[in-house]
């Protein structure tokens, strides 16, 4: 179930701060993704998904570029990152072209976990704990 609450902006940018972007809106989802691809992109245990409307979506300051790939379910999915750092900042898949995935580690102000869907919990590491009661599939959920 996505964080309640008020409709608020959320900041995000790049490690270094050459590449910034605002988002207005309530997430619609926030997913803790277990698999192999988000742990290298994310260079950590899982990665953080927030899924916004991209009509509240802007990109603030700098350019960024993207890396493109082929996803398991054969779409195509395209990661916006900073030239100059390299962090990752945000997600654009073909099938939800009206929805960005704004990448956890990027917003200036941390992203509730409590109500996020783990996804991909097959591939999670060993130690990782999924909070009792969370929604967990353990690969894509249904309509991702």
């Amino acid at each position: 179930m996505p964080p309640a609450g008020p409709v608020r902006s959320l900041l995000g940018e790049c490690q270094c701060g050459a590449v910034a972007y605002e988002a207005d809106g309530r997430p619609l989802a926030v997913f803790v993704c277990h698999c192999r691809e988000c742990r290298k992109q994310s260079a950590s245990a899982f990665g953080i998904s927030v899924i916004l409307p991209r009509a509240g979506f802007r990109v603030t300051r700098g350019r960024p570029q993207f890396w493109e790939r082929t996803t398991g379910s054969g779409g195509r999915l395209r990661g916006a990152f900073c030239p100059a750092c390299g962090s990752r900042l945000w997600h654009e898949r073909d099938a939800a072209p009206d929805t960005v995935s704004l990448k956890g580690g990027s917003l200036a102000e941390p992203i509730d976990l409590t109500g996020a869907i783990h996804i991909w919990t097959k591939r999670k590491l060993p130690g990782v704990a999924i909070p009792d009661g969370a929604v967990q599939y353990p690969e894509e959920p249904p309509e991702t």
